[in-house]
């Protein structure tokens, strides 16, 4: 997706976990697109500290925020984030949520801002959200491909009461189904398993049109709260109509991490 925004000469800030790692990346998009502004923000979504650190660090620099991209995630995790939440959980949903909130002042001052948050069609598996899931734990458990689904549930949960939230403002928001995606999000499962699902999953490549859809496509100027699957509209899982479901997750959600309610 990068490479596509890169090509319309977008201004970039790639909030990743690893400036080693990110640094051939911007290295790479400079030499093809010569006076590309794209920067590294150091962000780890499943620290809370850091997302704090990250916006703050983007704030300060008085930058415009056009578009916000919520696209982090994992799968399969058996680990504790810094915070003490489930890292499937606090990576997914929890750092977003809390980023989205602090940027949300910079988005207000474009004249068409979006937030696009990158879900998935596992989101139609749920059948109801059991909310000890977001409850700080000190034992580490294996999240499975239930609880992913759940997650991304919450990220079009999320989409759809940022949406009335925002309703009347220049702000508006889509989630999406990437597409099976043979991503580092399946880092957590082990390697073999890893390969033979990968075989049957799009390309990194094929996995950012439907993103970047969302994140320029003229036609949805003034369009918000939708959900997405092959750049096309889809009517989502019927729970993420839910108008009191999406409230108590922003509610639980806002007292999680301290965010504004």
């Amino acid at each position: 997706m990068v490479e596509a925004l890169a090509a319309r000469n977008a201004r970039l800030v790639l909030a990743c976990r690893s400036e080693a790692r990110t640094k051939p990346v911007l290295e790479s998009l400079r030499a093809r697109h010569p006076g590309l502004d794209a920067t590294f923000l150091q962000a780890d979504v499943s620290d809370l500290t850091s997302v704090r650190n990250a916006a703050a660090a983007f704030l300060a620099t008085g930058h415009p925020l056009d578009v916000l991209v919520n696209n982090a995630g994992v799968a399969g995790t058996e680990a504790i984030s810094p915070d003490g939440f489930d890292l499937t959980y606090a990576t997914n949903h929890i750092g977003p949520f809390l980023l989205t909130n602090l940027l949300l002042p910079r988005l207000r001052e474009s004249a068409e801002g979006r937030i696009v948050n990158v879900a998935s069609g596992a989101h139609y598996r749920v059948k109801r959200i059991d909310w000890s899931v977001l409850a700080p734990r000190t034992v580490a458990k294996r999240s499975g491909f239930a609880d992913y689904a759940v997650t991304k549930l919450m990220n079009v949960l999320h989409a759809k009461e940022l949406a009335r939230r925002l309703a009347g403002t220049s702000v508006t928001t889509s989630s999406l189904h990437p597409g099976a995606v043979a991503s580092n999000i399946w880092r957590s499962i082990p390697g073999p398993l890893q390969w033979l699902l990968k075989l049957f999953m799009l390309t990194n490549e094929q996995g950012a049109e439907t993103p970047l859809y969302c994140a320029t496509a003229v036609e949805l100027r003034g369009v918000t709260g939708r959900y997405y699957d092959r750049s096309r509209e889809k009517p989502p899982n019927p729970l993420a109509e839910s108008e009191t479901l999406a409230s108590e997750l922003w509610e639980r959600t806002a007292r999680l991490t301290g965010a504004p309610r």
